[in-house]
């Protein structure tokens, strides 16, 4: 599968029990926070386990632009050799970070007060998303940038010659927000202060304190306060990346919608600000269990067993669950429909700008399959059928990842199967994501175009 050439329409057609074991890749935050953190140090990172999707690949090259060197050794295994804060040479040339709105909002952040000029750009889906979210804070320390209408890419950015320490408070329940900002605030004097109101996924914070930077995190009435001091030098890692929740969901959930199904997904990462989507689940009386619970280069990891669930329950799923889970609601959404009642979701208007509209592109992928969909600017409604989704339907994914997955998934427990218009960006978080799900026993066909 590829996220960048023609249109791949594929089938995923009703399946008999799933069974087996899901390795699923490795974790595409910390995938890309290991790449973009070894090249602001000095010395070599070893990376096990990378994702070698093809989000994280472009930020590989990306790093390797910037001067940083970056080797394949295979079989997962990467490393960098950086060259430390303050450090990146300025690229000779654009770099594409292809689907990858993390990508490139932490890379913008990780050069933006170095005294140097980079221009970036992506594919369809990532140069229709906003960019004001991350240039604005960066304009703080001194960044300019000069984009398209919104800040959209493509867009040249500027770093700031003489930076300042900022203190900013976000707007928004964004990780990415929040660690362009502290990735910024590496090559500035003094403190940056990162205030949000909201936790978000702290894999930055995290492997900040792991590369050597002095930070404190801090609650507070206003929120968690995150103190960063600038102008550290970053110690090299050995880094083994854990597995990706946000791709272990779809084989989970398709385990609990398919009958006589049974799946285990080991060495998954639960990070307390990830795992919102395993407890949702739990709550609506999934059979899911966490065995052999460990923590793992300083992250929570346990082996999830999914089985086939065919009393699950509407939920109102909390408002403040919303940001460690923000990726799985599409997916949520095709369990919310096997379930009987309704599930609410509020506070999600994240989803509107994400690869795509993902609530109106799920909404409308639904309303085909036969279930009943409520939505709002910030919210949505999934009428359960019980068990009995008809299917039927082609999905347009928009060049997005997770709609096409959470379609196919829909597919293997809906009475007439599931259509998506292109699966090819699938490759951009997990490109294995075909043949695991075939082995567990699901049936996916590519279609003639």
């Amino acid at each position: 599968m590829s996220g960048h050439g023609a249109a791949l329409p594929m089938t995923s057609h009703k399946s008999g029990p799933l069974r087996g074991q899901a390795d699923v890749p490795g974790d595409k935050s910390i995938s890309h926070r290991s790449l973009i953190l070894g090249a602001l140090s000095l010395g070599e990172t070893r990376i096990q386990g990378l994702l070698e999707g093809d989000d994280v690949l472009d930020t590989g090259k990306a790093m390797q632009a910037f001067g940083a060197e970056v080797i394949n050794h295979g079989g997962g295994s990467w490393s960098v050799h950086g060259v430390g804060v303050g450090g990146f040479a300025e690229p000779d040339q654009v770099i594409d970070c292809g689907n990858s709105g993390t990508g490139v909002r932490l890379i913008m952040g990780a050069m933006a007060t170095s005294p140097i000029t980079a221009t970036f750009t992506g594919d369809g889906s990532l140069n229709k998303r906003p960019m004001g979210r991350v240039t604005d804070p960066l304009a703080l320390f001194g960044a300019q940038s000069h984009g398209r209408s919104e800040g959209r890419l493509p867009l040249t950015l500027i770093g700031a010659a003489q930076p300042l320490p900022v203190r900013y408070e976000v707007p928004m329940p964004s990780a990415q927000v929040k660690s362009a900002v502290l990735l910024a605030g590496l090559n500035a004097p003094g403190q940056t202060v990162v205030i949000e109101k909201e936790a978000t996924r702290d894999h930055t914070e995290r492997m900040l304190v792991g590369f050597g930077a002095e930070l404190t995190v801090d609650e507070t009435d206003a929120g968690r306060v995150i103190t960063l001091t600038g102008q550290p030098e970053l110690r090299p890692q050995d880094i083994t990346v854990p597995r990706d929740p946000s791709s272990a969901a779809f084989p989970v959930c398709a385990a609990l919608i398919v009958e006589g199904s049974e799946v285990l997904v080991p060495n998954i990462g639960l990070n307390p600000t990830r795992a919102g989507l395993f407890y949702s689940l739990q709550e609506m009386g999934a059979d899911l269990t966490f065995e052999n619970m460990r923590e793992e280069g300083g992250e929570p990891v346990a082996d999830l067993r999914a089985k086939y669930s065919p009393d699950m329950q509407g939920i109102e799923v909390p408002h403040e669950r919303a940001a460690s889970m923000i990726d799985e609601y599409p997916i949520l959404s095709v369990v919310a429909s096997f379930a009987q009642g309704v599930t609410r979701m509020h506070g999600v208007k994240e989803l509107r700008v994400k690869e795509s509209d993902r609530i109106e592109a799920m909404a409308t992928g639904l309303r085909a399959a036969g279930v009943t969909v409520d939505e709002g600017p910030d919210w949505w409604h999934v009428h359960g059928q019980g068990g009995a989704v008809k299917g039927g339907a082609l999905a347009a994914t928009h060049l997005d990842h997770r709609i096409a997955m959470s379609f196919l998934i829909l597919g293997m427990g809906a009475t007439d199967g599931m259509s998506i218009d292109d699966g090819g960006p699938v490759a951009t978080s997990f490109p294995i994501f075909e043949p695991l799900m075939t082995q567990l026993g699901a049936s996916i066909s590519r279609m003639a175009q």
